[in-house]
């Protein structure tokens, strides 16, 4: 049986309106505004990758796969750009900051680089291609989520180039985009996307007019919800041609149509309404997150994990010289929190367990600060910082940030939060809360544009002022990134995050009731939605399946229904292999097979993470689908499912992969 799947390609104008399809063409053929027309162009593309757009390489399922191939192939697009050959060359996805500590590795002769800035287009990208010989050996200049093949509490494989130097999840979107543009200019030439016309618009009316300002409240979510990009798109099944389901929300989170669209007017404004977006968002960003301007910088990034990798340079920067500085942190933190603070000169990290739903001890904390801080039970060590997530990427627990920061304060410390898994959530006063620092980034808040956020109260930051100058232009090369984050914020705040708790809340509750029925299905972390803990758990649910590995299963979930998870460590290695009863020598074999065999899937689990797009319709497909599995591994599926695949699993593999070719030539043609 032969399948045809359904994408949208609708294009839109600056005002955020479909274009006519005739006029388009009739505009094309007068030959006005040609950078007004190769925007169009350049949109179209970027449009059908936001149709299809997940987190890269460890995610499962058809976005998964489609993001990746488009990321993959925007590296041989800068080297056919550059007209080198790839069997010497890798290129590096950098900010422009990160460029500059690269280059600061290399021999001039050894690389060659083109960014965004080149072509005239605002997307904060530097493509460089590195001779593979002269990549640096050791330790990466940044590390976090991605630098890591595999982590434990004492030793690193660090990934193979470029994975090892692009810290957190890179700027994808933006990323497509470049490619995408340097394609277009190898034809129309360097001055496609300069001198365009484009209607003037203001910082307010990008951030926050649109055609849902009229709606507030749980009618906005309902609303907001019709404009998710790719709603519409069927993706190939074992049951026939499917709406994809995304339940990858804590890798990366899709976008809506207001957000795309507030992007799209970004790039095509002058310098000056750029700055104004920028200095709006900021104010937005402070409003939501209870950061008065008075009192903090923000700062903005390419992601969470260059933001705290910012603050441990910092700390880096003017540690006092008579005391030995220690960093405390939990077992429960993503790597980003984990490895940027292993590399301070200097410094020692220390960890404080959690319980197996994930809390932290707040006398655990008590005790241990007062031993170093007060008592001295540690000779010259001093906590100076304590670093926590401020919700786990894993478990879905949101700790008391309060509390915690009452007692780091109480002994002279200071507290950073990685609100990476929190903002979209939750609500967060720094403020009131007394947090020092505070990193995100805008792709967990559904803004994949390639923008992080660094909140830190001010005076706090050990830089010199060149460098600050540095860092704030470095981030500032992404207006559309930026404006998306804000238009993002707006809205959450105008849906309000006590009506998203609910709305989490009662999914949440409906998914762990339903996998608490499969046979064979183990859920870690709390399970019990009667208890006082899961007023404190968000949408992220881990779980195993006796019998089959997690690649497998989220393998066969996307295959059978189109649904999209994640499997493995997340990320988060110590809190998995703690969940998992992994043993130190287990570990360590872990870590010879590793180095031996890299591309082997270790044991992990498996994640669903929800966000404000999913549906109780949803829920219930990935119950359905986990039970008919669980069945089939106990060879009686006839029991509990009459439904007939139309298709075979090779045949829709086959799909699968004709699928994402099929994106990857709309996007790049």
């Amino acid at each position: 049986m032969i399948f045809t799947w359904k994408m949208e390609t609708i294009e839109f104008s600056n005002n955020g309106l479909p274009v006519d399809p005739q006029l388009a063409a009739e505009k094309a053929a007068s030959g006005k505004d040609e950078a007004a027309e190769a925007y169009a162009e350049l949109e179209r593309g970027v449009h059908v990758a936001l149709e299809n757009y997940s987190n890269v390489h460890r995610g499962s399922g058809h976005n998964s796969m489609v993001s990746t191939q488009l990321f993959e192939q925007a590296r041989g697009i800068v080297l056919e750009h550059l007209d080198l050959k790839k069997d010497k060359y890798v290129v590096i996805f950098c900010s422009p900051r990160r460029a500059g500590l690269l280059k600061a590795q290399l021999k001039p002769e050894s690389y060659k680089l083109v960014s965004s800035k080149d072509i005239g287009l605002p997307l904060g990208v530097i493509a460089m291609a590195v001779r593979r010989k002269a990549l640096p050996k050791g330790v990466p200049f940044q590390a976090g989520g991605g630098t890591a093949r595999l982590v434990a509490p004492g030793w690193v494989v660090w990934a193979k180039a470029p994975d090892r130097f692009e810290a957190g999840t890179p700027a994808i979107i933006n990323i497509i985009a470049f490619a995408k543009a340097l394609r277009m200019i190898r034809q129309s030439g360097k001055e496609a996307f300069k001198g365009t016309t484009a209607e003037k618009l203001s910082a307010t009316e990008i951030l926050y007019h649109d055609e849902l300002e009229k709606f507030s409240g749980n009618e906005l979510l309902a609303e907001l919800r019709q404009t998710l990009i790719g709603r519409s798109v069927l993706v190939p099944t074992m049951e026939g041609l499917k709406p994809y389901i995304n339940l990858d929300n804590g890798a990366s989170t899709p976008t809506f149509t207001p957000i795309w669209n507030a992007v799209r007017q970004t790039w095509r404004q002058s310098a000056e309404i750029q700055q104004e977006i920028i200095q709006e968002v900021r104010a937005i960003c402070a409003n939501m997150l209870g950061a008065p301007l008075i009192d903090y910088e923000i700062i903005f990034t390419s992601n969470t994990t260059e933001a705290i990798n910012l603050t441990a340079e910092s700390l880096s920067n003017g540690h006092e010289q008579d005391i030995e500085p220690v960093v405390l942190n939990t077992l429960l933190e993503h790597n980003s929190n984990d490895l940027p603070w292993r590399m301070i000169p200097g410094f020692s990290l220390i960890r404080l367990p959690v319980d197996d739903d994930g809390f932290i001890d707040l006398n655990g904390i008590d005790t241990l600060l007062r031993a170093y801080n007060q008592d001295g039970q540690h000779g010259k060590q001093r906590i100076k910082l304590v670093a926590v997530s401020g919700a786990s990427n894993v478990l879905g627990v949101f700790n008391d940030l309060a509390e915690i920061s009452r007692i780091v304060h109480r002994y002279g410390a200071r507290l950073l939060v990685d609100a990476a898994q929190l903002v979209a959530h939750r609500k967060v006063d720094m403020k009131a809360s007394e947090i020092d620092y505070l990193a995100f980034s805008a792709h967990k808040v559904y803004a994949p544009f390639g923008c992080g956020v660094l909140v830190v109260r001010k005076g706090l930051l050990n830089f010199s002022p060149a460098e600050m100058e540095i860092i704030q232009s470095s981030g500032e090369e992404n207006p559309g990134g930026i404006a998306a984050l804000g238009k993002s914020l707006a809205l959450l705040q105008r849906i309000g995050l006590d009506q998203i708790y609910e709305e989490e809340q009662a999914l949440t509750k409906l998914a762990l009731k339903g996998l608490a029925q499969i046979a064979g299905l183990k859920i870690y972390g709390i399970k019990d939605t009667d208890s006082h803990g899961f007023t404190k758990k968000g949408g992220v649910i881990v779980f195993s399946l006796k019998g089959i590995m997690p690649d497998k299963l989220a393998k066969q979930l996307a295959e059978q229904r189109g649904i999209g998870v994640r499997f493995g460590c997340h990320c988060a290695h110590l809190l998995v292999k703690h969940l998992l009863k992994i043993s130190p020598p287990l570990e360590r074999f872990q870590g010879i097979i590793v180095r031996l065999f890299p591309g082997l899937n270790l044991p992990g689990i498996v994640r669903v993470s929800l966000g404000i797009e999913n549906t109780k319709e949803e829920i219930d497909t990935l119950i359905q689908t986990l039970t008919l599995i669980a069945a089939k591994k106990r060879k009686n599926a006839a029991s509990v499912d009459n439904r007939i695949s139309t298709v075979t699993q090779t045949e829709v593999q086959k799909q699968m992969k004709d699928f994402t070719r099929e994106v990857a030539r709309k996007v790049y043609t």
